[in-house]
This record gives structure tokens, sequence and C-alpha cells, in this order.
């Protein structure tokens, strides 16, 4: 009897470390499963740094770049440096991270953002400089922007086109020294008023540097510098209405009546607008611009603003994208013309400029679709 409870009892201990063993394998599988992949990292093929959100030229510059790419098909990052070569650097730096293969830059300072360019070149991205030339260096590939000569040749013809007699003032104004542009701009807007300068039709009332160099036709870009040291608006509407206020304060009353104003662009022209607007001794006013924003098509309208030079965003980004499309499809994008930067000549695609004044708004700028007419009040 205690033999055979033995033996049931060693069968009950064997049965459960049997159990217990199975338990403690590894299952087979009935079919070998494959080794989960890691997910991939999100790359990105075009990445894009604008300079600023707090300038309305730039949210229509990212509107219309989320707009075309989309439509385009390709993912996109835009990144802005908020006015901070630190910050332009540090977008650069982080798109390149992502794996982008072209890098489409609006330098915050064309020269500071060189060493940018250069990060991306060692990365083997390529680099296109949008708008704003960026200088001092070979890393950049392309330049897309609008024909910015043109812009101030057509600002200074505006107001050669609505001048009369002789003795005319003539206020200039600039935008940033540290932005090629502005240097651009001034060029084309000197090469057609400085003739107007010399002849008598204007005269200069608040540089004394353009004074002292009124009759050269061609200025250098040092000459330049000296200019727009003392009209700089650097982009800004306080600076520009600051600068503004402090010319008209010294100006005695014969320095003003019929007034004509060199504004860079269309934020500034605002500002300088309103301050001569409420000068007692300036009757009248003729005032540039350049971008077309929607505040000044609405200072056009009511007459508070003459003109703008509508620089069609569309077009520069299309053309910004097709150059993006065409590197990473090993291509050559085509090009026409060059800027030299300071090391190379840069090649260059280059867009058309439209000057509008109240005369073709509606047909320029609301039948084509840029914008709409409920945008406005007041157009006829």
């Amino acid at each position: 009897m205690f033999k055979k409870k033995l033996f049931y009892t060693l069968i009950a201990v064997l049965m459960v470390a049997a159990a217990a063993l199975t338990a403690c394998a590894p299952a087979a599988p009935a079919e070998e499963a494959a080794p989960a992949e890691a997910p991939a990292e999100e790359t990105l093929a075009v990445g894009i740094v604008l300079p600023t959100k707090d300038e309305p030229r730039w949210i229509q510059d990212e509107t219309r770049f989320k707009e075309a790419l989309t439509e385009a098909g390709y993912d996109v990052e835009i990144l802005f440096s908020q006015g901070d070569s630190a910050k332009e650097k540090t977008n650069v730096e982080s798109l390149i991270s992502k794996g982008v293969k072209v890098i489409i830059i609006c330098p915050q300072d064309g020269t500071a953002a060189a060493a940018a360019a250069e990060e991306a070149n060692k990365a083997g991205v390529k680099v296109i400089s949008y708008d704003r030339l960026i200088r001092d260096t070979d890393a950049v590939d392309y330049y897309v922007t609008f024909d910015s000569i043109a812009v101030g040749a057509q600002q200074g013809q505006y107001l050669i086109d609505n001048a009369t007699g002789t003795g005319n003032p003539l206020y200039l104004y600039a935008g940033a020294a540290s932005d090629n542009n502005a240097f651009i701009f001034f060029e084309g807007a000197w090469s057609v008023l400085q003739p107007k300068i010399a002849d008598g039709t204007f005269v200069i009332k608040n540089s004394s540097e353009a004074v002292a160099l009124q009759d050269k036709a061609t200025l250098t870009r040092d000459e330049m510098s000296k200019i727009i040291g003392q009209v700089t608006t650097n982009w800004d509407f306080n600076t520009a209405k600051g600068l503004a206020e402090a010319n008209l304060t010294v100006a005695p009353a014969a320095d003003k009546g019929n007034v004509f104003i060199l504004a860079p662009n269309d934020g500034t022209a605002r500002a300088i607008a309103d301050v001569f607007g409420v000068d007692k001794d300036v009757t009248s006013f003729f005032v540039t611009g350049q971008d077309a924003e929607k505040a000044s098509v609405q200072y056009i309208i009511d007459g508070k603003q003459s003109m703008t030079v509508w620089k069609d965003v569309r077009t520069l980004v299309k053309d910004a994208i097709g150059a993006a499309i065409a590197l990473l499809e090993g291509k050559e994008p085509v090009s026409k013309g060059s800027y030299n930067n300071g090391v190379v000549d840069v090649s260059a695609i280059q867009s058309a400029v439209v000057t509008v004044d109240k005369a073709n708004v509606k047909a320029l700028l609301i039948e084509s679709g840029y914008y709409t007419a409920a945008d406005f009040t007041g157009l006829e």
C-alpha cells in the first residue's frame, strides 16, 4: 500500500514539473515572424527659411509656398528667423537634420547668412537664395528674385511721371543696410532719378550725402552705403515713422508743399505717408512702395499711397519651387543673368514686376485673382 501511494505521489510531482517546464519554454511560432522594422524618421525634400513673421510680405510668401508645394505633391517645412541670424542658422541646421535636399533661404542679413549656406553646402544640400541675395560665399547655387533694379526704376519713374516744373522737394528713404536688395532697389531708383535731380526737377531735402553725390549717374556700393546710412528705415515701420518725423521737424515750409517721396516698400510707405499726411505745410505728396500688401492696396484706393510695385509672389514662389524640383531631379534650373555676391556670380532666376496705382489696381490685383474685392472698401 505504501509503495503504491509513493508511486502515485511521484507521478504527480513529475506531472507538475513537466507543466512548469512547458510554461517556461518559448512557444514555437506557427510561422517565423519577420523582425519588426523601426519606424523611419520623417524626411523632407524641401525646407524654407523666411526672415520674419512680423512683416505681411513674408506671411504672403508662407501661404503661397504651402499652397504651391502641396499642389506639387511635396512636403515642406517653413521656419522663420524672426530677425535673428543665429536663429536662421539654427533653422537651417534643423532642416539639414531632417534630410532635406534643397533649402530655400531668404536671409535676414545677407552677409551673416553665408555661414548657414556653407553649413548646408557641406551637408550636400543645395541652397537657393530667395528674394534677397546671400553674400560673400560660394555656397549659393541659385538666386530666385524679382528684377530688383526694375523695382527701384519703376518707383523712381513714377515720381518723375507725376512731377512738373523744377524745384520739387524730394525725400529719399531706403531699406536695411544689411539687405543687399536695399542697395539694388536704391540703385534702380537713382538710375532714373539722378538725371532729374541734376537738371533741377527734384531737389533732395533729407540727405546731405545724396546731395554731395547728386551729379554722379552711377554710384559705387560705398557711396550708396553713405546715403543709405542717412535714410535707412531698416524695413521697420516705427523707424520709418521716426525718420520721417525727424526730417519734417527740421525742414522749413519751403522744403515741403508738393512733395515727392521715394519709400522702399509698402510698410514703410504707409508709415511715412501717415507722417507727411498730417504736416500742415505738406499740401500734397506722391509716395512709392512695393509688395502690394493688402493694407497698402487699401491705402492706394483711399489715396493715401500713390503706387506700389507689384511683385506677384505666386510667380516668385513658382520659380523657386521650379528650381528646387529641378535640383531634386538632378537637373539644372533655367536661369537668366547673374548677381555678384562679393565672391561669385550667382545664377539668377528673375521674375517680372508691375507698377500698380489707383487707375489699374482693380484690373491687376482683383481681376487677376490675386486678391478678392471683398478684401477692400471703396473699389470702383
